[in-house]
């Protein structure tokens, strides 16, 4: 089994907002394995350790072109929240946004033969992503991208530079903005429950199984009657169909709804428009930030020094 560091338990405090001492529990539980242990914090404390999960982890800029009918949205990286900021980066990841909406890339990698001359860095997208970095003293990179040119209206909405969303809907452009910035709030992961990826209801039933687990165990140890099976996986399953209803836009109550109750679906068909597709970006999503080990670090310089 690997060590359990602070730093990983730093990380995984810093992902689920979780006790530090349940989050050690957790990892060492886990074999150190970070999703593992994650799963096993949402089975024991509920859903609050998930609550966090859709913190920042990385710097960056999400960035978004829309030209008519076509669209894109991007993320770039960088290292820290300082070079975010900066007005050469800013500049670069706004003409790659353009670039993608008008030249249709295959890929990220192939974004980089694209032409772009910026301030003098070079005549291609990677010559100016190389130059910024000579220039700054940064790594950076183009980490994803989302392009629409299927014909229907497209919304954006930036939520500063971190938080980036690109709507194609048909019908009303005012109702479509609210929706962007809707999902950029409620961050469903689907326009409707059918959608959701299996993987996600998969885990989603797990968690609600060692819930319902962890419920049996405490009833029997307070000599409570134990649930019916039957009972237990209606409870699972009932888990599982409010979730699909929490991450699906649809189903989601939508955040300007006057009486607080209309879902998002409610209100577009109140409107006469529908939203055919969506991505969301967050700057970091999903990538883990190093976290050092300040303590492991000193210890390992002076045992380096009393080994000289």
């Amino acid at each position: 089994m690997s060590a359990i560091t602070a730093s990983m338990v730093a990380a995984l405090r810093a992902k689920t907002d979780a006790p530090m001492m349940e989050c050690k529990k957790a990892l060492t539980e886990a074999a150190g394995d970070m999703d593992k242990a994650e799963e096993l914090l949402r089975v024991k404390l509920g859903t609050k350790a998930g609550k966090a999960a859709d913190r920042i982890t990385a710097e960056g800029v999400v960035a978004a072109a829309v030209e008519g009918n076509t669209g894109a949205l991007v993320e770039v990286n960088c290292e820290t929240d300082f070079v975010s900021k900066n007005d050469d980066f800013l500049a670069f990841t706004n003409a790659v946004a353009k670039l993608v909406a008008e030249k249709n890339p295959a890929d990220v990698a192939a974004i980089g033969a694209y032409e772009l001359s910026q301030a003098g860095f070079g005549p291609t997208v990677e010559d100016v992503r190389k130059g910024l970095i000579g220039k700054i003293g940064e790594n950076m990179s183009i980490r994803r991208f989302k392009r629409y040119s299927g014909g229907g209206q497209l919304a954006s909405y930036l939520h500063g530079t971190r938080i980036g969303v690109l709507v194609e809907f048909t019908g009303d452009a005012v109702a479509a903005k609210d929706v962007a910035m809707h999902i950029a709030a409620m961050k469903p992961v689907s326009l409707s429950s059918a959608d959701v990826p299996a993987e996600l209801i998969e885990k989603e039933r797990a968690v609600a199984a060692g819930k319902a687990a962890e419920d049996a165990k405490a009833a029997e140890a307070a000599g409570k009657p134990a649930q019916s099976a039957d009972i237990v996986t209606k409870r699972i399953e009932g888990s599982v169909q409010k979730y699909l209803k929490e991450v699906s836009l649809h189903n989601q109550v939508f955040v300007k709804a006057a009486d607080g109750k209309a879902t998002v679906e409610q209100h577009l068909k109140g409107v006469k428009t529908e939203v055919k597709g969506f991505t969301l970006y967050v700057v970091g999503e999903g990538i883990e930030k190093k976290v050092d080990d300040f303590a492991a670090e000193v210890a390992a310089q002076v045992a380096a020094a009393k080994g000289a």
